[in-house]
């Protein structure tokens, strides 16, 4: 069967391949597939390295969520080596249907930070992402390698998260959000346990921001695209 010339690759990017529909998605004011938060999310460690930070693909974060046998679980976190990160930052999907590939139409965002000893949801809908967030928590709460703290890690659900002004600029919204977390934790030279990277996302994550993040994602993908493909 022939391709689509929306299914022409044009970008291999690390593990993740991006094709030319999500130049599109790009270009427009639509919602963000998994393939273009991935991609984010695998460039971000290169502006804020930290061997013990680790941005989960949201591929992974959805199985985490949806596998229901617990030792296949187990076997598949295992690699990720939660317990030796410091920082972990999951992208969460309302997908509820794990046979449909980018399903969903809603993302937010769920980050750990050990030494808060604590999870905290990051949703730019007013907690509409709040069941799936809890339930990917639930997933990995046991893997973090808390046992000689005195409690597991707790979940917060922030309500001073930045609020989405559409329907398609939530993804948007994790990708910035994401950003900030990851500044914060490499810049930041005194932490408050309480406030952790909340002003910062206050002050930084605004919609001016985030419309901007599209156009910034583009002209990144293009500019790593090989030559013969930038067209």
């Amino acid at each position: 069967m022939k391709r689509s010339p929306s299914d022409e690759m044009i970008l291999s990017y690390n593990d993740v391949v991006l094709r030319r529909y999500d130049l599109t998605i790009l270009s427009g004011p639509f919602y963000l597939n998994d393939r273009v938060i991935e991609f984010y999310f695998s460039y971000l460690p290169s502006s804020y390295p930290s061997q013990d930070t680790l941005l989960v693909p949201p591929s992974i974060a959805f199985w985490i969520m949806k596998c229901p046998v617990a030792e296949a679980l187990k076997d598949f976190i295992d690699p990720l080596h939660l317990s030796d990160k410091e920082l972990v930052i999951f992208p969460v999907n309302d997908n509820d249907d794990v046979s449909k590939a980018e399903g969903g139409s809603h993302w937010s965002l769920l980050a750990y930070y050990r030494r808060a000893n604590k999870f905290v949801h990051h949703d730019s809908c007013r907690g509409m992402n709040s069941t799936p967030a809890k339930q990917l928590y639930r997933a990995v709460v046991g893997y973090m390698g808390q046992s000689g703290s005195a409690s597991e890690p707790g979940f917060l659900e922030w309500s001073g998260s930045p609020r989405q002004e559409n329907g398609y600029d939530c993804g948007l919204y994790v990708t910035a959000i994401a950003r900030v977390i990851c500044s914060w934790y490499v810049n930041c030279k005194s932490i408050d346990l309480k406030e952790l990277w909340f002003p910062d996302v206050k002050e930084q994550v605004t919609p001016v921001a985030v419309a901007e993040m599209r156009a910034e994602i583009l002209t990144l993908v293009k500019k790593l695209m090989p030559t013969n493909q930038n067209s």
